[in-house]
């Protein structure tokens, strides 16, 4: 009877632990393997293109079982980078980012689900201009393993489309320029 009952609070223990082979990825932004992009229509007439620079943060993956990833990133609002420096300091201003009073751009997963293909939805609140909202990134798993240092790698690419009136960023550039898409690349190194 007391045997019975240490193997069962032995596997309630373990199963309360979640996954045994998820494994905590950190980003590789040392090695600038990981990039925020973001993409927006000016105008109606092109695009201009930027990223944002500082960023960190880590994902748990299993391939065993896709479903439990999770991800948890936190981007400096004022490292945008347009490669004009005028337009870049516009965009950490109050009209946009307002990256002196909103400093940390967040984002915390909430769920993922697989299309078992390599690709899924990644479903997870972002906190933007001190707004959080719901959204949904595509995924699409690039490759996993061993790195020539002796590390193991898993490589992702996601991408989103945020439509900045929801964030309370209503500066107008007409109605081409009110979604902001975004691609992401996420490369991590295993703990």
């Amino acid at each position: 009877m007391k045997t019975n009952l240490i193997k069962c609070l032995a596997l309630g223990g373990l199963l309360a632990a979640g996954p045994l082979y998820a494994a905590e990825y950190a980003i590789d932004t040392e090695g600038a393997h990981a990039s925020v992009n973001f993409r927006a229509n000016h105008l109606g007439f092109s695009w201009v293109t930027g990223r944002l620079e500082k960023f960190d943060g880590s994902f748990n993956y299993d391939a065993a079982d896709p479903n439990s990833a999770s991800v948890a990133i936190t981007i400096e609002a004022a490292s945008v980078n347009t490669n004009q420096a005028e337009r870049d300091k516009h965009l950490r201003s109050a009209e946009f980012l307002d990256a002196a009073t909103y400093p940390e751009i967040t984002f915390i997963s909430t769920s993922y689900k697989t299309n078992g293909d390599g690709t899924g939805v990644l479903k997870g609140d972002l906190s933007l201009h001190g707004i959080t909202k719901p959204v949904t990134i595509n995924v699409t798993r690039v490759g996993e393993g061993d790195d020539p240092w002796g590390g193991y790698r898993a490589g992702f690419k996601g991408t989103a489309e945020l439509k900045l009136k929801e964030f309370g960023i209503n500066y107008n550039l007409g109605p081409a320029a009110e979604t902001i898409y975004l691609d992401l690349n996420i490369e991590g190194v295993r703990k």
